[in-house]
């Protein structure tokens, strides 16, 4: 049974989570683990119930969720095992999962570790911005170690809650996460920030009335903080390198091909794709 919730960073994601286990009907304690400000603001917001320690949260914890920034999760999962419940699911918000996953198997003894990424959020952040809904017909990455991990009776409620709370849960490999969340996540980032900081550099603030609602629609993820995409960057580093390098490839023939009707082609085939992702929120994989 989960019993105990401690959440480790409550800002969006955890937040988030706090209210969403709470409108799902979890009624046991949830504590909050963050600076005095961001975790005063989660009491407020409803999503914990009190603030504590690393210590004092997870020693009574049956379920550790780490939403902080990679490298702070990083740095949690090399402190937390001498203070963990003998027995406890310990999981993470962590946007890639290679060196996550790596810590906590050096690092990771008395309870089990099940490496995971809410395919969801906000350009805002902070427990103002927290939503029960956030999670809502959204994927939900589980990468365990092994797949026995998700057979476990913890395991098994933590799944039930992730289906409670509306998201969808699926179960994939660290590596071939972090291969394809380069491409249909980190990939999208780059290119609105590269797209938005081009016509910065070449569009006169005064003439930025001259545009239609592309350029909003595609400059959106331009609004994210850095702060939180260095660590995604600085731990995906090679495979978003590759998702550059493809994409900068389909640019050039674009270029080359804007008066043929391989134009048309490539306008087909990102049409399909983009019908595809609108029409994909039905689907998940884990009982």
């Amino acid at each position: 049974m989960i019993e105990n919730v401690a959440i480790v960073g409550t800002g969006l994601i955890g937040a988030s989570f706090g209210l969403a286990l709470r409108a799902a009907g979890f009624t046991g304690a949830i504590c909050g683990v963050s600076s005095p400000p961001a975790v005063a603001a989660a009491v407020e917001a409803g999503a914990v119930d009190r603030a504590a320690s690393l210590a004092e949260a997870v020693a009574s914890a049956d379920l550790v969720f780490l939403a902080q920034p990679i490298g702070r999760i990083i740095d949690t999962l090399r402190h937390l095992d001498p203070l963990l419940k003998p027995g406890a699911l310990v999981t993470d918000a962590g946007s890639t999962k290679c060196e996550i996953a790596d810590a906590a198997l050096q690092c990771i003894r008395r309870g089990t570790f099940v490496g995971g990424h809410p395919m969801a959020g906000k350009e805002s952040r902070g427990a103002a911005a927290a939503d029960a809904a956030l999670f809502r017909g959204r994927t939900w990455v589980l990468t365990p170690a092994d797949a026995a991990d998700l057979n476990t009776p913890l395991a098994h409620r933590f799944i039930h809650w992730l289906h409670a709370i509306g998201a969808r849960p699926i179960s994939m490999d660290a590596a071939e996460h972090d291969r394809v969340v380069a491409l249909t996540s980190h990939l999208a980032q780059l290119a609105s920030t590269a797209l938005a900081a081009t016509v910065a550099e070449n569009v006169p603030a005064e003439r930025l009335d001259v545009a239609g609602s592309g350029l909003a629609d595609m400059s959106r993820l331009a609004l994210s903080s850095y702060e939180l995409w260095r660590d995604i960057v600085a731990t995906n580093t090679g495979a978003i390198e590759k998702a550059l390098t493809t994409y900068i490839q389909k640019l050039d023939h674009i270029r080359e091909n804007l008066r043929t009707r391989q134009l048309q082609e490539e306008f087909e085939r990102g049409a399909k794709l983009a019908a595809t992702v609108r029409g994909s929120s039905t689907r998940g994989n884990l009982g």
